[in-house]
């Protein structure tokens, strides 16, 4: 079985074969041919004894020839055999024609009662006679003796010596040769030729295709990892033969060049978050110390040294209040990137997904009652529990809801959230009436430090695809790049709600 699953052999096989098939069909037509011209050699020598007896009977006979035909008490006489003799002529020993199938070589009677015969040195339309050496020296009395017959006459003539008490009588029997089915059997060893070659050629076209296909797919194949797309895999790899051996060695090679490079991103990915975690925490040591110290002072600044009068009063407790907020906001991003940096350890329990996004709703409420959005959410029917840290999760739609609200800043709008089924996930779309993500940063709204924000740190999205993607869950965006941004969340469905299910 190895052996005929080779490539090779398979193509010596099918040539062999189409060889075999060739010869075999070519000693076929030879066959049909030699059948072919044994029988018209008999019909003709069946004719041409047919002809030597009718001319025989002429000369026994007082009927004509004509009569002698017409008889139906002869069965010597078949019917194939009179139809090929166009004419019989009984030649006397005058050379001149006793009798003839044809009326216009017929003797004729004078006014006087004399018969008069037709000399046959008169007659010149007569076909060529085959065989005139064999005559000897009667050859020269014949007008239609030549030394070159045609090769495909019309017709032909057969001419026999007969001894008689008269004296050398010849019957010259005259044969018709159909040209039509001369031509035809000229022309079907060609046809039937042509035909196997037509076929030969016709298998030759589909095996060189099927043999060469698998070879176009290899190298539309090999294009496309040369292009850097090491997902393409060859079809053909189920063969058995040395292209099949070839395709899934190949096959292989790109699957392990795609883990190469996975395992090189995902080092280089470790590397930098191993970078990034030095550098956070000596940024957590070197800011966050000042950080608290400021916000301390201000806090001793606003109840020791507070003006009492009102204009002046005011204005000091709004710059202490704001130095708080910006101090706020630089303790934010350090918390941020020290979340990023930093391995998240989960605590998976089956949460229901709607407490944790009710508390993350309370969280923006106050500051989405100021900006005019309107808050909706809808959950769907038989949706399970997930599988998830809450504390996280609280942190992922945080960002989302912060996020949304930023997009509605200057005009309000609606924030709606949707939970739903969906397979052994849970669906949850967070959807704004905002600005909107432009379309050429769609594919990098979740890259770590991209921020189209001037005072973002482009950490945010970076922490919810982490966390959601440490859930073993997936989150997308959708955005038409002018108006409303749509973010999807898939978390898994809890193990119990799936036994439960």
């Amino acid at each position: 079985m190895n052996f005929l699953s080779s490539f090779r052999v398979k193509l010596l096989i099918i040539l062999a074969i189409l060889l075999i098939a060739t010869i075999g069909i070519q000693y076929y037509l030879n066959l049909r041919s030699e059948a072919e011209n044994e029988r018209l050699r008999e019909t003709q020598e069946q004719a041409t004894l047919t002809g030597f007896t009718l001319g025989i009977s002429s000369m026994s006979s007082s009927d004509r020839l004509a009569t002698l035909a017409q008889r139906g008490d002869q069965s010597f006489f078949d019917k194939t055999s009179v139809r090929k003799i166009e004419d019989i002529l009984v030649i006397n020993n005058d050379w001149l024609i006793y009798d003839s199938l044809n009326p216009k070589f017929l003797p004729t009677t004078d006014s006087l009662g004399n018969t008069q015969y037709l000399a046959l040195s008169s007659v010149t339309d007569l076909p060529p006679l085959l065989d005139a050496n064999r005559l000897g020296e009667d050859r020269a009395k014949f007008p239609n003796a030549t030394d070159s017959p045609p090769s495909n006459p019309e017709s032909e003539a057969h001419a026999i010596p007969i001894e008689t008490d008269q004296g050398r009588w010849y019957v010259m029997v005259v044969l018709r040769n159909e040209k039509s089915q001369a031509f035809f059997r000229t022309v079907q060893p060609l046809f039937y030729t042509l035909a196997v070659l037509l076929v030969s050629t016709m298998a030759a076209i589909y095996l060189v295709w099927r043999f060469t296909r698998p070879i176009a797919n290899l190298a539309s194949a090999a294009r496309s990892v040369a292009q850097g797309d090491l997902t393409v895999r060859v079809p053909d790899d189920t063969r058995t033969d040395e292209i099949g051996k070839l395709a899934a060695r190949f096959n292989e090679m790109t699957a392990q060049l795609e883990q190469k490079r996975f395992l090189e991103e995902k080092l280089a990915a470790n590397e930098k978050s191993a970078v990034v975690g030095r550098l956070a925490s000596a940024i957590a040591h070197e800011i966050r110390n000042p950080l608290n110290y400021i916000n301390l002072t201000l806090d001793h600044l606003s109840a020791k040294f507070t003006p009492e009068e009102n204009p002046r009063r005011e204005q000091f407790l709004n710059l202490t209040s704001q130095l708080k907020d910006e101090v706020a906001r630089i303790n934010r991003q350090v918390s941020d990137f020290l979340r990023y940096s930093r391995p998240i350890k989960l605590s998976l329990q089956p949460i229901a997904v709607h407490e944790v996004i009710n508390d993350s709703l309370r969280i923006v409420e106050a500051q989405a009652k100021e900006q005019n959005v309107k808050i909706g959410i809808v959950e769907r029917e038989n949706v399970s529990k997930i599988s998830g840290d809450a504390e996280a999760l609280r942190s992922v739609f945080n960002n989302l809801f912060i996020n949304a609200l930023q997009a509605m800043e200057s005009h309000g709008g609606n924030l709606s959230v949707t939970i739903s089924p969906d397979s052994d996930f849970v669906k949850i779309d967070v959807a704004d009436t905002g600005t909107g993500i432009p379309l050429e940063n769609l594919p990098k709204i979740f890259e770590p430090y991209f921020s189209t924000k001037e005072t973002g740190t482009g950490l945010g999205l970076a922490i919810v695809k982490r966390i959601v993607e440490d859930h073993s869950g997936k989150v997308g965006v959708e955005s038409g790049g002018k108006s409303g941004t749509k973010f999807i969340v898939l978390l898994p469905v809890a193990p119990a709600s799936k036994e439960e299910a």
